[in-house]
């Protein structure tokens, strides 16, 4: 009986405060596709934009897979998790390969597919071909802990299990593209994390967070990410109009262009930095001249928490291997970290 009157309330609140949402106005599975591969890990408001974008740059799904990483990596850059946009190109490409173009409509055919998890799964499936299948994001566990009083670590495996197992025993016998929609736009909007609209909630009568003074402990998770702290120092050096740059190889930041740079665990002066062993091998053999260095700039990322400071260098003769010249005037056009960008001082929107 609850689960029906929940059900019931969530579809009659939908209807009042839905938001209007571009990639909601379609079943064409690539938007729905781009729209979620955006948003994983991305505010709405901030990935509208980018949303507009790729659809815009790549309309089809022929143009995205066809088009340059660069130009892709680009088009994405400022979103962060820039695994996403190489997985977003891989899979274009092997949705034209060897799906001629379209996305499969079977939501274990879409796990299949690089990049595309159970939620992405779950939204293609409900929202482009009408399958049952929930959705369950932070917003959805927020929302399924509070109103049924779920105290399970929803960071565990038995947690994840328990929340996925439910929704999908709630999304039967309701229309799934609508259920799923409502229910992500009330834990966005009725239901947040920080100051829910408990007094105006339509679940506040038989809520169980609510009436036992629990919304701010739930939902229940076991443990908190300790974020690891490094030291950056990057080197813009320059030989007149052109820089030295590298496109990354490493995890982070993979494929993006970046500047030579040294980093350390602890807090190191000047001086102390131009003695090192690193500072030698950098830069030993080379005339260099230190125009001047930056103030701190303190960059956070979900892991690690960077205080990075650029030094502006001249060099007539320095070189390094697996660097490249980059005329100054093509900066512009190259896809840079967000940190980088900050030195850079270049505007992407």
């Amino acid at each position: 009986m609850k689960i029906m009157k929940f059900t019931e309330r969530l579809i009659e609140w939908y209807k009042h405060y839905k938001r209007d949402l571009p990639w909601r106005n379609t079943t064409n599975p690539y938007y729905i596709w781009l729209s979620e591969i955006i948003l994983q890990q991305t505010r709405v408001n901030q990935g509208l934009s980018y949303y507009y974008k790729f659809t815009q740059n790549f309309p089809t799904i022929y143009i995205l897979a066809s088009a340059d990483i660069d130009f892709v990596l680009k088009n994405w850059q400022g979103l962060g998790y820039y695994s996403r946009a190489r997985n977003m190109h891989f899979t274009s490409q092997e949705v034209v390969n060897k799906y001629n173009g379209k996305f499969p409509a079977e939501y274990h055919e879409l796990l299949k597919l690089k990049g595309i998890g159970p939620y992405t799964a779950a939204a293609i499936s409900s929202f482009a071909f009408g399958l049952p299948f929930a959705v369950v994001d932070g917003n959805v566990i927020r929302v399924l802990s509070r109103v049924f009083g779920i105290d399970i670590a929803y960071d565990t495996t038995s947690g994840k299990n328990h929340f996925n197992a439910f929704a999908q025993e709630l999304i039967l016998n309701t229309n799934p593209a609508i259920y799923n929609q409502a229910i992500m736009d009330f834990g966005s909007i009725q239901c947040k994390f920080k100051n829910p609209e408990c007094v105006i909630c339509p679940m506040r009568d038989f809520c169980v967070a609510f009436k036992k003074g629990l919304v701010k402990d739930l939902p229940y998770k076991s443990k908190r990410i300790n974020k690891k702290i490094t030291y950056l120092h990057y080197f813009i050096v320059s030989n007149q109009n052109s820089v030295w740059m590298q496109k990354r190889t490493e995890k982070l930041w993979r494929g993006l262009y970046d500047f030579p740079f040294l980093e350390f665990a602890e807090k190191y002066s000047i001086k102390y930095i131009q003695n090192t062993k690193e500072w030698q091998d950098l830069f030993f053999g080379f005339d260099i001249n230190i125009k001047s260095i930056s103030k701190t700039i303190v960059h956070h990322l979900t892991h690690k928490k960077i205080y990075a400071k650029f030094w502006y260098i001249d060099s007539n003769d320095f070189i390094k291997k697996d660097y490249v010249t980059i005329h100054k005037n093509r900066l512009i056009n190259l896809p840079v970290s967000r940190l980088i960008e900050k030195s850079l001082n270049i505007n992407i929107h």
